[in-house]
């Protein structure tokens, strides 16, 4: 098994990586991005669709980790192998989920369209920026709480079942993809919330699977 220091470095460069890919994507990419989608793609019924598969992610996790509970209180819980990387899973899911609300919340980014309430917005108005700690649906566009639980999910994937990384990797490309299709998000919202999604993995995986 790979030593942890390596682990931890290398989950490290990760993390840096795409730090800076996100402040590239604000500076060069999504304002660019955002306006050729709107012109071009016109948002897609079955992008809608796709995205309404990882809405309820949170509530599966929440049930899971709820069934597995009660389960171990009774002795009926066996964890082993996958059972841990089942957990994980889960609480990878449930930590993006409250770290991503808590990020909205702080950084206060409009969204690319006006979804909500006409809120301002990059198309309708050219609003963007970051105002922080406004508050209010139409301020929540930073990170994508989607990419954030797909990756959270996928990363847990990719270091516990090795077998299927692709099927992880080739989900969270395409969740990526019609999020910006659908103009539901910047392209650096996408990739902030795939890297809390991956750090929740990593951390998740870290902790309920030592070994």
């Amino acid at each position: 098994m790979e030593n942890l220091p390596h682990r931890a470095r290398r989950a490290w460069i990760i993390l840096l990586s795409g730090a800076i890919l996100v402040g590239v994507a604000i500076q060069f990419v999504d304002r660019p991005a955002a306006t050729w989608s709107h012109e071009h793609l016109g948002r897609p019924a079955i992008f809608d669709q796709i995205t309404q598969y990882v809405d309820p992610l949170p509530i599966v996790a929440t049930i899971v980790v709820a069934a597995v509970a009660i389960a171990a209180m009774f002795g009926w819980w066996k964890s082993g192998q996958y059972g841990r990387t089942l957990i994980s899973a889960c609480l990878a899911i449930l930590v993006s989920e409250e770290i991503k609300e808590q990020l909205k919340y702080f950084f206060g980014r409009p969204w690319p369209e006006a979804w909500t309430s006409r809120n301002p917005s990059w198309i309708a108005n050219h609003v963007d920026g970051f105002h922080f700690f406004h508050g209010g649906s139409g301020w929540e566009s930073f990170p994508s709480g989607h990419m954030a639980q797909i990756t959270a999910l996928a990363s847990v994937i990719w270091l516990r079942l090795p077998r299927i990384r692709w099927l992880g990797v080739a989900v969270s490309v395409l969740v990526a993809f019609v999020l910006w299709g659908s103009n539901y998000h910047f392209v650096g919202d996408i990739i902030a919330g795939a890297l809390l999604g991956t750090a929740c993995g990593i951390g998740t995986v870290a902790v309920v699977c030592r070994e």
